[in-house]
């Protein structure tokens, strides 16, 4: 069994849902970390959803700050998603920190 730490990084989330990770095939993923910066010159909220559950909902970011959202680790599973929306648009920028296992 491959185990690889892998970052993924999406920018300029905005009022749409964003797709930031899908599990592979034949794998499991742990996160690790999970950290969306407000790059707008207001307060925004977030939503971020893994497996299709509410990780935060509403989360405020001041202008300028960031958050780190776990708390602790999850388990994700084959074709499990992460996905970050925010309450402005191109507002915020997400890192994923996870370790997948294949």
């Amino acid at each position: 069994m491959a185990n690889t730490f892998k970052n993924y990084v999406s920018s300029s989330v905005g009022t749409s849902p964003v797709t930031v990770y899908t599990v592979p095939a034949s794998t499991t993923a742990v996160t690790i970390g999970l950290s969306v910066a407000n790059t707008s010159a207001s307060q925004i909220t977030v939503d971020v959803q893994a497996a299709g559950v509410y990780v935060v909902k509403g989360a405020p970011i001041p202008a300028g700050s960031g958050l780190s959202v776990l708390d602790g680790k999850i388990i994700l599973e084959t074709t499990d998603t992460v996905v970050v929306t925010s309450s402005a648009a191109t507002s915020a920028d997400v890192i994923l920190s996870v370790l997948e296992q294949s």
